[in-house]
């Protein structure tokens, strides 16, 4: 009989959003006529706009015929694709990008969880609290860390606190990490970092020559022009940081799957023998061994997404679901509900009303008003008594939402 990596018996629980599913599941199979709102998993409603939909049926098209056929795409993605990424989304905002230094891919989540693949099991690693899931549970899979606690956390993991009383700034840590994860604009709590703590976070890395894995999925929502958009916006950026990319929630590729990592050329890793070895030459390796390519028609949508007409769009999108937020953020603080984030993200930040756990008032929302949020326990210890609400659904199921929590 085969033996099994024993680091996934470690896994507390199952992964969050499949265990809020399945409570759902269950709630809708005993109350058949209940009209659930869903306001949990962060899943985009609008459509895909127009010009990357034309787009993408142009490029489907061209597969039908001998002479404009596209088999395996090149290992890093499309060309137009990579010169689109780095002249739009950083040589617009004064950030030198090489095309060669740009992996496109199936989305975030995926090479967020792959990354860590190309580091020593033995590597310390550093994670907000409340962290977004992926983060976490992959280093368990990977064996970095001991068994779980009862909080829900994991023993040999350097834990850094977000909450109100820190304003969900992640504190430098006192002693030693190797890897570094980051995310601004925040998942879950909706809150972003300044310029200044971004650079906080460089010199620490260069310090402690750590690795940051920087997750900017949701940059597109930034509306102060001050806070960056990229990490490598702040100067020191290239010497110590990945950056992880979407299109999933700005153009609604969440059914579609495309994204992209920035591996700067200038970023080193040490070997066993303290041999210099390049994170870009190991990542690409990683990359085309065991990924195959994000589909031809979907990297031209995805390139669309910055012609004019497709930012254009994509603008309008976002802006309707941050006025979601800002509706919801209204209507729950006139209720007496403290709630953060919601500003430059799709995520409300909420803590729980007195009386109730996150996972308490999970129930509560869903048996009393049929609506789905996600409990901040689910996302680490330091969510307890927080819960998150997204503002990606359409406006009349949002004012609903409202309306039946405000009854509660």
């Amino acid at each position: 009989m085969a033996h099994i990596n024993d680091n996934y018996l470690k896994l507390k629980a199952g992964y969050l959003f499949p265990e809020i599913s399945r409570r759902v599941n269950a709630f809708v199979e005993a109350n058949v006529s209940a009209d659930v709102i869903r306001l949990g998993i962060g899943d985009v409603v609008k459509g895909i706009p127009r010009p990357i939909v034309d787009a993408m049926i142009e490029a489907t098209e061209e597969m039908a015929h001998d002479e404009s056929f596209q088999g395996y795409p090149p290992d890093q993605g499309q060309e137009f694709l990579r010169e689109a990424i780095a002249e739009h989304n950083f040589a617009a905002r004064g950030v030198h990008i090489g095309i060669d230094e740009i992996f496109v891919s199936d989305g975030a989540k995926c090479d967020s969880g792959n990354l860590q693949e190309i580091f020593a099991e033995d590597c310390v690693v550093a994670l907000t609290d409340p962290v977004y899931p992926v983060y976490c549970d992959s280093n368990v899979m990977a064996g970095r860390t001991g068994e779980a606690e009862e909080d829900g956390s994991y023993a040999g993991l350097v834990y850094m606190p977000c909450t109100a009383a820190n304003n969900f700034t992640p504190e430098i840590p006192t002693g030693h990490a190797d890897i570094i994860y980051l995310c601004s604009p925040n998942n879950p709590t909706g809150t972003v970092m300044t310029r200044e703590a971004m650079a906080e976070w460089i010199a620490y890395a260069k310090k402690e020559q750590a690795v940051i894995l920087f997750d900017a999925a949701y940059e597109g929502y930034i509306t102060d022009e001050s806070i960056p958009h990229s990490i490598y916006e702040v100067e020191g950026a290239r010497e110590v940081a990945i950056e992880f990319r979407s299109f999933s929630k700005n153009a609604g590729f969440t059914g579609i799957r495309c994204g992209y990592t920035v591996v700067s050329k200038e970023l080193k890793g040490r070997a066993a023998s303290g041999e210099e070895v390049d994170l870009h030459r190991l990542w690409a390796r990683r990359h085309s061994t065991k990924f195959n390519g994000v589909a031809y028609p979907v990297q031209r949508g995805a390139a669309a997404a910055f012609s004019p007409a497709g930012r254009q769009a994509i603008q309008e999108i976002i802006a309707f679901y941050l006025e979601n937020a800002a509706i919801m953020r209204e209507k729950l603080s006139a209720i007496g509900i403290t709630v953060y984030g919601g500003e430059h993200a799709p995520y409300l930040w909420l803590e729980t009303p007195e009386g109730h756990d996150s996972w308490g008032f999970f129930d509560h929302l869903l048996n009393e008003a049929h609506v789905v949020g996600t409990p901040g326990a689910g996302f680490g210890a330091a969510g307890e008594g927080y819960f998150r609400l997204s503002a990606f659904n359409h406006r009349a199921k949002i004012n609903e939402a409202m309306e039946r929590i405000s009854r509660l």
